[in-house]
């Protein structure tokens, strides 16, 4: 009786969370925000990123930061590609997809998280705009241009959310049949300072030899962005999730911030410690000097 009950709890948990996510008020909300932000920026009063966080579909609060550096920007493209993104569910595309009439890509390599989220969007569909497309393909460098275009995306797209834990760093440095405004990548704190990047592996697949030996430092990633043409804006307060915009596009309203000043949470700090027992794994360092 108690193991049935706790199941009915779970999953009126998960319907209630779910439907409070389309309330009417959550929309309006947010639209309040965006007319907000923009009165803010005609006015130069311009709020700090750290501080516009909030969650709704993403797994931490990249939602809001989302909405305001998409606010800044205009909202000029709203296209999205999200590579590692499960179903597509508590994503960092899908607040934008369902409350700004936002479309684009999902792509992972789990056909169970590909055909749950298919499930999903169905059953929610946006009103007045395209269904996203879900794409179940293990992404490699040699694969990652091709995937893309075949499925119609190319030149620039609004956002690109990066997040396979393993080869991040290598498919953002391979891609470049798209060119993104606004960049979310996972980046491994657990490096700490280190300028520091796991070689390519293109068979990888999480945990691999080591939990912590996969991606590249925040350094290290920081430094590959400025070779494309970006910088460094903020991260989620965890300090893994890092954003980064083109160059260009107001430098003024987004300036570019330090790698340390996105890594001060507690959490991050300490797990600077796991790095300790692969220290004297192989990695690539110092790649890039800038």
């Amino acid at each position: 009786m108690k193991k049935i009950l706790k199941n009915k709890l779970k999953e009126w948990f998960l319907i209630t969370k779910i439907r409070n996510r389309f309330l009417p008020s959550t929309q309006i909300s947010q639209r309040q925000l965006f007319h907000y932000y923009n009165d803010c920026r005609k006015n130069g009063n311009i709020p700090a990123l750290k501080d516009t966080g909030f969650r709704v579909f993403s797994q931490f609060e990249e939602d809001g930061k989302l909405l305001f550096i998409f606010t800044m920007l205009g909202m000029s493209n709203k296209t999205f590609i999200e590579i590692g993104s499960d179903d597509g569910i508590n994503s960092n595309c899908a607040n934008l997809h369902f409350n700004f009439g936002w479309h684009g890509l999902f792509i992972d390599g789990n056909e169970k998280a590909i055909k749950r989220g298919r499930k999903f969007y169905s059953k929610y569909p946006h009103p007045w705009n395209y269904s996203p497309k879900f794409l179940c393909k293990k992404v490699t460098c040699e694969n990652i241009n091709q995937i893309i275009e075949d499925v119609g995306f190319k030149d620039e797209i609004g956002l690109l959310s990066i997040d396979i834990d393993g080869n991040d760093y290598w498919i953002w440095d391979a891609l470049k049949v798209v060119q993104p405004q606004v960049v979310i990548i996972e980046t491994h704190n657990e490096f700490g300072y280190e300028d520091i990047v796991v070689p390519y592996d293109a068979n990888y697949s999480f945990p691999g030899k080591h939990p912590v030996y996969h991606g590249a430092s925040p350094i290290a990633m920081t430094k590959l962005a400025k070779q494309k043409g970006y910088r460094l804006v903020g991260a989620n307060e965890l300090g893994f999730n890092f954003i980064f915009v083109k160059n260009g596009f107001v430098e003024n309203e987004l300036p570019e911030v330090s790698v340390k000043s996105v890594m001060q949470h507690p959490s991050t700090v300490e797990s600077f410690k796991k790095f300790e027992p692969i220290k004297d794994w192989e990695y690539i360092r110092n790649r890039f000097t800038n």
